[in-house]
């Protein structure tokens, strides 16, 4: 899942326990696990979008569904 970090967040993935934590900066934009979306999107620290063409700007998932329109 494609998300734009608005914020530093740390995510450590319950399947392993918490026994790792990889840190994400503001301004990252990037396809994460499903799981660490959701917590991210949820605390504030990203927003959602799709996968973006090479070269083209991030585009937040509430713009990419208002272009399917």
């Amino acid at each position: 899942m494609w998300v734009r970090f608005t914020g530093d967040f740390d995510f450590s993935p319950a399947a392993l326990g918490g026994r790792s934590t990889t840190a994400y900066r503001a301004g990252m934009e990037l396809n994460v696990t499903r799981e660490c979306a959701d917590l991210a999107v949820a605390k504030g620290k990203a927003v959602r979008g799709r996968k973006p063409r090479k070269g083209a700007p991030f585009v937040e998932q509430a713009d990419a569904e208002a272009d399917r329109r």
